[in-house]
């Protein structure tokens, strides 16, 4: 579906983005995540070629260069604030894009805009935009949508009716690129993930493999935790003393057993130790920042 090798980005002489590659195939939602300045809606606008870039990215088999976007044709995208005319409807606004009166009329329900769509935009509120400017992102069936920061000024029933959407055209064979500060929400529905920091993307990855990274330590409870960190100290084998349990390793755990059982100990408890998604992102960048 979408393809970028090599993929750098200027603004004037300076690199924004640093060799960017990667894919994004027919039906995935990659969520595109990073602090900011991290390059993402910069990353966002080299795909739809707004900007000066090298490398090469590849849509549909096609092409994309600052001067030929015939490629594009088949990408619905919505980039920092909604491209609405305010003195016309929403409707009118969406009849600029859309090639039928019925995918038109069904995004408007789905999106429960019936109420303000006949409504001049000018006097919209910043959610009522924003569902606007995610109307005009799906019209005509895209196979390839670029959202950022979708969920910006979205109330709690709207964002769940979005994220309802994107899974809904995602099933019927959609790609979605992702940008958002709310990684909760992202996380709902997102089945890759690309991580971005001072323009170079530093993990790309399923979400399963990425979730993985979630239990690599393990709460460990002994009947005497005191002589159970003896006996890891004089194995060589990692621990972390909290205060009534020991965190060790998952790739540990099997010979932490086999040691407590030889010595006699009892063990009351093993269990990984969950961490959330935005503990992993904030520990991966501080990793990445040295």
């Amino acid at each position: 579906m979408l393809n970028l090798e090599n993929v750098n980005t200027y603004i004037g002489k300076t690199k924004i983005v640093h060799d960017a590659s990667f894919s994004i195939r027919a039906g995935e939602i990659v969520g595109l995540i990073g602090p900011n300045g991290a390059g993402k809606t910069t990353l966002m606008k080299t795909i739809l070629g707004l900007m000066k870039f090298t490398g090469a990215i590849i849509m549909d088999e096609k092409s994309v260069t600052e001067n030929n976007h015939q490629a594009l044709s088949s990408v619905g995208a919505l980039i920092e604030h909604p491209a609405i005319y305010p003195f016309l409807t929403g409707h009118q606004n969406l009849e600029l894009y859309a090639r039928e009166k019925e995918d038109l009329d069904s995004i408007v329900s789905v999106l429960g805009m019936n109420s303000y769509i006949n409504n001049k935009s000018k006097g919209y509120s910043l959610g009522m935009k924003q569902k606007l400017g995610i109307a005009i992102a799906l019209l005509n069936h895209p196979k390839l949508v670029i959202l950022d920061e979708p969920m910006n000024g979205l109330d709690i029933e709207a964002t769940i009716g979005v994220r309802k959407l994107i899974k809904q055209y995602a099933d019927q064979g959609t790609a979605f690129l992702i940008s958002s500060h709310v990684l909760s929400e992202l996380q709902k529905v997102m089945t890759k993930v690309i991580l971005i920091s001072s323009g170079k993307i530093i993990v790309n990855q399923e979400i399963e493999k990425f979730n993985e990274i979630s239990r690599r330590k393990y709460k460990v409870i002994t009947e005497n935790n005191e002589a159970a960190m003896r006996i890891l100290q004089n194995n060589s084998i990692a621990y972390s003393p909290q205060d009534d349990y020991l965190t060790v390793n998952s790739q540990d755990i099997f010979q932490i057993q086999d040691e407590l059982f030889e010595h006699r100990i009892h063990l009351e408890e093993m269990a990984p130790i969950e961490a959330n998604f935005e503990q992993i992102v904030v520990n991966i960048l501080d990793k990445e920042r040295g």
